[in-house]
């Protein structure tokens, strides 16, 4: 074989394989493209204007009258997350070292499984402890006139705390209690999906927000946090030791209130 045949077969071996992979190329983007249309996407590009169109209503029904019923009335997974699912994955939780030095109950979470709003505290105190309900004590009475000073009822939030199990004498959560036990607070803010989040104290903030600024840092501020907004604010406990800082605290909760009531989505963003 003489060096230009040889050189000629490589060349349309190249041909070849480019041919074939814009083949596959153009297959995979017609079964991409045939998925979204079944999820209702009218269609697809790159100048952000686009995405900011008007939606064709019309066009939307014409292409999900193409899709298979049962697409559309497809009964609901049976392996769907809930509260009650994460609480039995909890059990008796013997994960970190707090189910041995004197805890009485998990404390777990309670409200409305379905609220905007959702308060996150460091960890259950004595009251906590012995009732299984978590923000009872008096910390928790003076949350509920807190949550009641932005016209909200206590059932109508949900409360939780980072650690479902007192620490003793009500010490600091320590690291490895604070990374076997939030992985349950982060599948419960999963399933509540609430808009606002009010993280109370330092640990709760710095849980959720990966940091280790401290609360005096932080509050002030509205972060985001998946499709909610995050706002520290300090403890109802701290409060109790210097009430002097309750009106920062109602600062917080006035950002909470505007932004339940859709009047300040971007404050401090």
């Amino acid at each position: 074989m003489t060096r230009g045949t040889a050189e000629a077969i490589r060349r349309g071996a190249q041909r070849d394989g480019a041919a074939m992979s814009d083949a596959d190329d153009r297959a995979g983007l017609a079964d991409h493209l045939r998925f979204y249309s079944r999820l209702g996407v009218s269609g697809l590009g790159r100048d952000p204007t686009w995405r900011r169109r008007p939606v064709d209503d019309a066009a939307a029904d014409g292409i999900l009258a193409h899709a298979p019923d049962e697409s559309r009335e497809a009964p609901e997974p049976a392996d769907v997350e809930t509260l009650e699912f994460i609480r039995e994955d909890l059990g008796d939780c013997t994960r970190c070292k707090l189910h041995r030095l004197g805890r009485r109950q998990i404390v777990y979470g309670v409200g409305n499984p379905q609220a905007a709003l959702m308060f996150i505290g460091e960890a259950p105190g004595h009251d906590e402890d012995v009732q299984g309900i978590p923000f009872v004590g008096r910390a928790g009475q003076l949350l509920t006139k807190i949550i009641e000073a932005i016209d909200l009822r206590r059932d109508e939030v949900y409360i939780a705390n980072v650690i479902k199990c007192r620490p003793p004498e009500n010490r600091n959560p320590e690291p490895d209690e604070v990374a076997s036990c939030e992985p349950f607070l982060f599948r419960q803010v999963q399933v509540i999906r609430p808009r606002v989040i009010v993280a109370l104290g330092t640990f709760a903030a710095q849980a959720l927000l990966q940091t280790n600024d401290p609360i005096s840092r932080l509050r002030g501020k509205v972060f985001h946090y998946g499709s909610a907004r995050l706002i520290p604010t300090f403890h109802p406990a701290y409060l109790l030791r210097s009430p002097e800082r309750k009106r920062e605290v109602w600062e917080d909760m006035k950002k909470v209130r505007a932004i339940l009531r859709g009047e300040d989505e971007d404050d401090g963003r």
